[in-house]
Formats: C-alpha cells, structure tokens, sequence
C-alpha cells in the first residue's frame, strides 16, 4: 500500500470516527476502527523508516552518561543555544529555522551525574510520518530517559505544545504516563476464543465508564488475537487498551520548559503559568532559570546517591556512587566491576533502606538515597 493510500485511509477512518457516537450500539464497530487507525499509523511509520533508510547520517547518537535527556521542539526553539548553556556543546546557534540538522550531544555536570542532552532536529506538523527528517528524530527521543518540551513563548507556546505532543503520540511516546495494566495472554492452542475478566472496581461499561466487551474483542480481532484470555486490572479508555495490544508504545516523562521568558509580556507569562503550571519558565540566552531547570530534570530522572564503605574502613562520604531509583546491590556491584555480580557473597547496608544499621542483604535488595554499602565478595 503506498503512502498515500495510507494517509487517505487514516483520513477516512478518523472522519468515520468523529462522526459516530460511542455507546453500547457502536462500540465494536468503533473498536475495529480505532484499532484499524493505530495499525495503518504504525506501517506508515513503517514506510518512513524504509524511505529514510541510509538518510540519518548524524542521528546515530551512542547512550553515554548517567541518563540521556532529549530536547523536542518546534524549529527555532532556542534548543541549540540551551545546548550550549547547560554543557560545553558547541551547537550551531542562528536566527532561522532549522539550523540543527542532526543530533548534537553534550554532558550536563550536576550533582555528581554526568546527564547527555541531545538536540535534535526541530519537529514539524507530520514529523511522526517522516516529515522533516522526523522519522530519525522520533527514534532518538524514544531512547531517551526524559523529554524537554522547548516552547517559544513568543511565538504561540500553546500552538507548539499541541503540535508536539500530538507528533509525539502518533509516533506511539505517551509522555507523563505508565503502561495501561492489561494482561493479555495468547493461548497456546488455537481454541477458546477470548475470555475476559477484571479486576475489584474495574465494570464493564462505555463513553468513559469502562470497556465494552465488543469493543475488546473488536479490537483483539483488528490485531489477529482470536484465542486469549484478557485481564482487566484498572478502568482503561479505549486508546489506552489499543496501546496495550500493540505492545510498542513507550512511555517517558517530559518536562514543559517554555523559553526566552526575556522577551515575553508578563500577560503572557501570566496566561502560561496558568496553563502550564508545571512548566520551568527561563531564557536559554540570559541565564534565566537554569539553576532551577537542572535541579527539576536531576529530580525527574530519579537519581539517589549511595556511599561505599570498605570493609572495617570509613565510608567514603565525598564521592558517591549515582544510580537511578529502584536500583538494587546488583547495579552497585556491576558499576563497580562487573566480576563483583559473580564473586558475590553479601552486603552490608546502612541508611533508609536497611531495618537496621549494617543488615546483610542479597543482590536484589533496593536502594535508597544517602544509603552506605558495604560489599564482601570471595577472594
């Protein structure tokens, strides 16, 4: 099917859709057609990744540092020159549109971390349909850790945020959310058909109060699932039951920084705040703010610091070790050399995760901020 064809049918489907009510009468017609529309979304993604083949020359960026943090952006956003501010990049800085033309890395030194923030290319209407070279920028905002949302604020902030999140969806990033919890588990021979069940709270319903049954099995038959059994363990929109049978939606958190807060009238920065309230307000080219932007990007990649402490010595106060939240003994060995996973015998742990100061754990004992750690392994 040519792409045209694709963007034809993707126009239909959706017109179809806008005009059909959502009730009990509708719902598996409407489940065929919205499951149909993420997987003509998904080959004309397909598409762009086969005409951008041997085109992405500078989007190859190697994962370096604590975490990778990825700036998206209309053209002209004042990334580059955010780039430069933040870390010792030397990112092409000019007053027109598409200046960056592949992706420009550099290191943020904050608290003990070494974070790699990638520019990318600027995001245009269509990006997520390989607009603009948006195919490879896509891929490397979906290997980020987090997401900058760059806006302009004098020109038409709100205009650039929708545009944006709406590329960033259709591209399958659900930004500020968490994978819908859905158990669907493919029988293993080809009978039984589709059994559906769901958890304390969770009814079946529609428009908002829950998931049809047809709707379910429409859109388990759009994705060729005939034989499964579906556990249902939260209420779910439709959309979010659609990204759990397609199994290929990435889930990162953004931050909104909305820039060149120098140049805007105080009605605006009002209006925004308003709208915006989670939004870091700074100007990339006067310093404004960026105390406070990489303090907030450092608390939402949801670092904790631990303090190594040799056997019968002191602990090391002065140069903790960085890791991500949720890490366990197992990531402090690999970080210090990857033979102390194998030679492993125990840990000793004090701090907020310990029941008491010096208790010996295992590999998969989590962290906590501030914790010390001592390793024994065999000689």
């Amino acid at each position: 099917m040519s792409s045209r064809s694709i963007e034809e049918d993707i126009r239909r489907i959706e017109e179809e859709i806008r005009r059909t009510p959502y009730n009990k009468a509708t719902s598996h017609h409407i489940g065929r057609l919205k499951a149909r529309l993420a997987r003509l979304r998904e080959n004309k993604l397909r598409a762009a990744a086969g005409r951008s083949t041997g085109r992405g020359a500078g989007f190859d960026v190697k994962r370096s540092g604590d975490a990778t943090v990825a700036m998206v952006g209309c053209p002209s956003a004042g990334k580059s020159t955010l780039l430069n501010h933040l870390t010792r990049a030397s990112a092409e800085v000019a007053a027109y549109d598409f200046t960056t033309l592949r992706v420009i890395p550099g290191t943020l030194h904050y608290k003990g971390t070494h974070i790699q923030i990638l520019d990318v290319p600027g995001l245009i209407p269509g990006a997520a349909a390989g607009r603009g070279r948006g195919k490879e920028v896509i891929s490397a905002l979906r290997n980020a850790d987090l997401i900058l949302i760059i806006l302009d604020i004098v020109r038409d902030a709100v205009k650039q945020y929708e545009i944006l999140v709406r590329e960033l969806y259709n591209a399958g990033i659900r930004i500020n959310s968490r994978p819908p919890r859905v158990s669907i588990r493919k029988r293993a021979q080809s009978r039984g058909g589709i059994t559906i069940e769901r958890g304390t709270g969770v009814r079946e319903g529609h428009e908002g109060d829950g998931l049809d049954d047809s709707f379910i099995r429409a859109v388990l038959s759009e994705y060729r699932i005939h034989n499964a059994e579906v556990i249902i363990m939260e209420p779910l929109t439709p959309d979010e039951f659609i990204d759990a049978v397609a199994g290929n939606r990435k889930y990162l958190d953004a931050l909104t920084v909305i820039n060149k807060l120098d140049l805007a009238e105080p009605s605006m920065v009002d209006h925004l705040r308003r709208r915006y309230p989670d939004a870091i307000f700074i100007s990339a080219e006067r310093d404004i703010n960026l105390e406070l932007l990489k303090e907030r990007i450092y608390n939402a990649l949801g670092f904790i610091q631990v303090y190594m402490k040799p056997q019968g010595g002191a602990p090391d106060m002065h140069n903790p070790l960085v890791l991500r939240k949720e890490s366990t003994i197992a990531d402090v060995c690999a970080a210090i050399h990857r033979d102390f996973v194998d030679k492993f015998r125990y840990a000793q742990v004090w701090g907020r995760s310990a029941r008491y100061g010096g208790q010996r754990v295992g590999l998969s004992h989590v962290l906590a901020d501030g914790d010390i750690v001592s390793i024994v392994v065999r000689r």
